[in-house]
């Protein structure tokens, strides 16, 4: 039959008395075991989870840089249009093209009622003719002393012909006539 365990001597009985027995102690650790992988677990998941919101909220914070960056530019652009635009000589440009004409002298009213300045209507300039011409322009007015339209011209009352400066008998001058082809179309007000 068997012999029954010898007391164990000296180190071995040392390291026998420092190292627990493996009966009733395992089981005791099972449930903390347990509870730290899960923790570890736990941890791990988190993470991941908290990395990938933090990826995803880098990829829009760099889509949001891109857009801003992009409206940035369009809004740079577009000031600099309404910049071109607004200076004096496109205004005045864009002012003829519409048939504007630069204001005359300015009247004020007075406080008790009174007008203070000469007010006059606004005209506009003469136009410069398309092609300019050899001779001298001619006055629209007709010269008194110019023949009537009916009549030759060397039918005059002094029996010379028409200074240079009338009005001919075959009619006005056409490039001294404003013609409706220049004139810029009527627009209406506050447009």
């Amino acid at each position: 039959m068997s012999k029954p365990a010898a007391p164990l001597k000296g180190r071995a009985a040392r390291l026998a008395r420092l190292m627990p027995s493996t009966g009733p102690s395992t089981a005791a650790r099972t449930p903390f075991v347990l509870l730290v992988v899960l923790l570890l677990g736990g941890g791990l998941i988190t993470l991941l989870l908290l990395n990938s919101a933090l990826n995803e909220g880098s990829f829009r914070l760099s889509e949001l840089k891109r857009d801003t960056t992009e409206l940035t530019d369009e809004q740079q652009a577009l000031q600099r249009d309404v910049d071109s635009r607004s200076q004096p000589d496109a205004l005045e440009k864009r002012a003829r093209e519409l048939g504007m004409v630069p204001g005359g002298s300015p009247a004020f009213l007075n406080p008790d009622g009174t007008v203070r300045g000469d007010p006059a209507e606004a005209t506009a300039p003469p136009s410069p003719s398309p092609s300019p011409s050899p001779t001298p322009s001619t006055d629209a007015t007709p010269d008194p002393d110019a023949p009537a339209a009916g009549t030759p011209a060397s039918a005059g009352t002094s029996g010379s012909p028409a200074p240079s400066g009338s009005v001919s008998a075959t009619g006005p001058d056409p490039a001294a006539a404003p013609s409706a082809e220049n004139s810029p179309p009527p627009t209406s007000p506050g447009r």
